[in-house]
């Protein structure tokens, strides 16, 4: 069974770091992409990054682009989420989800808009405040 839990969440100041860690198990990450996403009170759920791990392709949202980074390590199963320059505006949920890698092979369609999502972790709190 596809499983995925999120640690690494906790309150930063702004301009702090964080990493968020997601542990899969149940399957392997060379036949799925890894997405960040986030969800904010009284907001839509947002796709963050992507990840696919087979060839290290990446999708970033415009809103964290070169701030956040996202990379795998197959062997432990695990997929990371470097948060630097942290703002007020991060503050959310952040959920990982696994998408079958087919669906990312020509565009990040399934990142960005939440399509074919499997394995939902019960998500990590990020919360950037003074």
């Amino acid at each position: 069974q596809l499983q995925l839990v999120e640690s690494g969440g906790g309150l930063v100041q702004p301009g702090g770091s964080l990493r968020l860690s997601c542990a899969a198990s149940g399957f392997t990450l060379d036949y799925y992409a890894i997405g960040w996403f986030r969800q904010a009170p009284g907001k839509e759920r947002e796709g963050v990054p992507c990840i696919s791990s087979s060839d290290g392709r990446t999708w970033f949202a415009d809103s964290v682009k070169g701030r956040f980074t996202i990379s795998s390590k197959n062997a432990k199963n695990t997929v990371y989420l470097e948060m630097n320059s942290l703002k007020p505006e991060d503050t959310a949920v952040y959920y990982c989800a696994a998408v079958p890698v087919y669906y990312t092979a020509k565009d990040w369609a399934a990142c960005q808009y939440g399509l074919y999502l499997e394995g939902w972790g019960q998500g990590t709190l990020v919360t950037v405040s003074t």
